[in-house]
């Protein structure tokens, strides 16, 4: 018999065994006791591994939709008040472990626990009995992959169409090892594309959707990053737009510009991207949203300002959209400025936060996919600044996936 302790950081629960080894369990909550569980992880000091029967379920347990939870969702098991609960908890702890006091913060969400994904990717798997195609996860801490009959997380037109995509390859009697997986997004009106990875071919370029975020229309990629549940990332859009206080802004790991242009279109705008394909369709998007020439910049190759579009705005008006990576474009931050943060999970690089300390900036805006990262940065930065408000949004509800945003000033 196990004993579950509580919930951690990553969304597992933790336990002692009797060996006095840690344990990372799936498909367990505080209080409950495991009888029986599946190793499917194990080191010299820890276990990782999914309940399989349990004793005195915890009060919070809820039904899961679906039988592919553990590897989509590992959440679907936890009561939607909890859920919310133990996130705002989960921000708590991990900005104590950095030394860093907060109330519990407010979990903001539309309540929509399922069927918010916007973007979905799925393995095959062939079933030899009925010599057919069928969609596909791979179990969770497994390389197996195991069929599934309906997804609960995604929105209801991703599944229909993939769904349809297997019933035309096995119409055409094709071989599930030909395919790596198949990627399918689609916008709020429900129009998708995307379609077919196919083994030891380049990935295909699918056509651009549209979507419009705070009265902006914004064009992406299928297979480039957006964000995954837009009514939530329009909450988290309204409470940066409220601490935006400046004329001047400056939005780095800027993406395709949606923070940015949203919160930030008639001002003094600056905005930085690394990646190739992002930076193509944010320079789009500056011309979308001003109807007006848009200057870009390669800040690594330091390039002559290109002018695109039409439109006669005034010139200070004009978004600048620039080409590098953010802590090579230090240059650009000032201190009459508001500065954006939303970087990938590894966080801001040192330099960067460096640069915050020296420059101080007048507020600093940091939304973040993973708090602990956000919490080192954050703690770097308390000497010059306090921390003015803290929000948790559920952008990946039945997952223990965190959302937050802290607003320095």
């Amino acid at each position: 018999m196990v004993q579950i302790d509580k919930i951690i950081p990553g969304g597992q629960a933790l336990a002692t065994l009797e060996n006095g080894k840690k344990a990372f369990f799936w498909n367990a909550l505080p209080g409950e006791v495991i009888e029986s569980y599946e190793v499917i992880k194990e080191k010299p000091h820890f276990v990782e591994a999914i309940a399989t029967k349990i004793n005195h379920p915890s009060e919070f347990r809820v039904k899961p939709k679906d039988t592919c939870f553990l590897s989509t969702s590992p959440w679907q098991i936890i009561d939607w008040s909890y859920e919310n609960q133990l996130k705002a908890e989960l921000v708590v702890e991990i900005f104590r472990e950095h030394q860093i006091a907060l109330d519990i913060p407010e979990v903001i969400t539309d309540n929509k626990s399922y069927h918010y994904r916007n973007k979905m990717e799925y393995s095959f798997y062939y079933n030899h009995d009925t010599a057919k195609i069928e969609l596909a996860f791979h179990a969770r801490g497994s390389h197996r992959k195991i069929p599934i009959i309906s997804s609960s997380i995604e929105r209801p037109e991703i599944f229909t169409a993939a769904s349809k995509i297997v019933d035309d390859l096995n119409a055409r009697h094709e071989e599930a090892r030909k395919y790596q997986s198949l990627l399918l997004r689609c916008n709020q009106k429900g129009e998708i594309s995307g379609g077919l990875y196919e083994n030891k071919k380049p990935h295909p370029k699918f056509n651009n959707l549209t979507d419009t975020i705070l009265d902006q229309e914004y064009s992406y990629s299928p297979n480039g990053f957006f964000q995954i549940n837009l009514p939530v990332y329009e909450l988290a859009l309204k409470e940066i737009k409220h601490h935006v206080a400046t004329d001047q802004v400056l939005d780095l790991y800027a993406g395709v510009g949606t923070i940015g242009l949203s919160v930030a279109r008639n001002r003094h705008l600056t905005l930085v991207e690394v990646d190739k394909a992002a930076f193509v369709e944010m320079a789009k998007n500056c011309e979308q949203a001003f109807f007006e020439r848009s200057r870009s910049y390669d800040e690594d190759e330091r390039a002559d300002p290109v002018t695109t579009g039409v439109g006669d705005a005034p010139r200070e008006k004009r978004p600048v959209a620039i080409l590098s990576e953010s802590e090579k474009a230090l240059k650009y931050i000032s201190s009459e400025q508001t500065v954006i943060l939303d970087p990938p999970r590894a966080g801001c690089d040192r330099k960067l936060i460096d640069k915050l300390n020296e420059v101080r900036p007048q507020t600093i805006i940091y939304l973040s996919c993973n708090p602990a990262t956000q919490a080192r940065d954050i703690k770097l930065l308390l000497d010059n600044y306090k921390i003015k408000e803290v929000k948790t949004f559920n952008f990946f509800p039945r997952t223990p996936h965190i959302e937050n945003l802290v607003v320095l000033c």
